[in-house]
């Protein structure tokens, strides 16, 4: 079960960085559009907004390494950061979007039930 719970940590970790990469390099190109579903011209208003969420997004996934290099001691830190993705899930899904619920805070409660069953 422990391996199951690395490897659902590390995708949430790719995930994330993914996340910091649209929003951080990504917001105002065709592919970050596309994937908020924002006009170019929202995307121009808010670039600085959305380089501020990968940014917090970046220590999410800084978070969730430093938890998989600690190995067995690391447990608390996976446990602590994989929290803060589902509680951003929610947050996001009941402010922002739905979507969110499913493409951030479900994987983030796989884990987090992974990690609790290791």
């Amino acid at each position: 079960m422990t391996t199951a719970a690395n490897f659902v940590v590390a995708l949430l970790a790719v995930l994330h960085f993914y996340f910091l990469v649209l929003e951080m390099f990504l917001w105002e190109k065709p592919a970050g559009r596309r994937a908020f579903g924002t006009t170019a011209e929202f995307a121009a208003a808010s670039k600085a907004l959305a380089a501020n969420q990968g940014l917090y997004n970046g220590f999410l996934v800084a978070g969730l390494i430093w938890g998989l290099w600690l190995g067995t001691d690391g447990f608390a830190v996976k446990v602590f950061f994989v929290s803060c993705i589902i509680v951003a899930g929610l947050f996001g899904a009941a402010t922002a979007s739905r979507k969110i619920l499913f493409v951030q805070a479900l994987p983030g409660v796989i884990g987090l039930a992974l990690l609790l069953l290791s």
